[in-house]
């Protein structure tokens, strides 16, 4: 199993429930990426029943630990509604990755508008 994407997976979990509403395009985001890493769906609904508490994520690689933010932002935006609980807990996670916590600040303000390598090199030179 891929740990890795288990870990991402159960991330994104915690961070759907943190303002109390999974909402449905949550899930299928999470569902998404499920599938198009070939995890396990009965995982996915296992970590959703249960999920794990977060590790630390230190072993990852740099392109692995930007790859974990970008999703906890792209599931920010997914039901429209950003929620407070959920910047509170995308900075914490910014922090376990090794990034800055305003890097979530950062790419919430400008994921929409700036292609991912202007992100990518802005996030590595001023929030690492």
């Amino acid at each position: 199993m891929d740990i890795v994407t288990k870990k991402k997976l159960n991330i994104l979990i915690h961070l759907a429930e943190a303002d109390k509403h999974f909402a449905k395009s949550e899930r299928e985001m999470i569902f998404k990426i499920a599938k198009d890493r070939q995890f396990p769906e009965d995982v996915v609904n296992s970590l959703i029943r249960n999920p794990e508490p977060i590790d630390t994520l230190g072993a990852l690689s740099i392109d692995q630990k930007f790859d974990y933010l970008v999703s906890c932002i792209d599931l920010i935006f997914v039901d429209q509604k950003v929620f407070e609980s959920e910047l509170i807990f995308s900075r914490g996670i910014a922090i376990k990755l090794g990034f800055k916590k305003n890097v979530v600040d950062y790419l919430i303000e400008n994921s929409l508008q700036k292609p991912i390598n202007e992100l990518r090199n802005k996030v590595f030179q001023e929030f690492m």
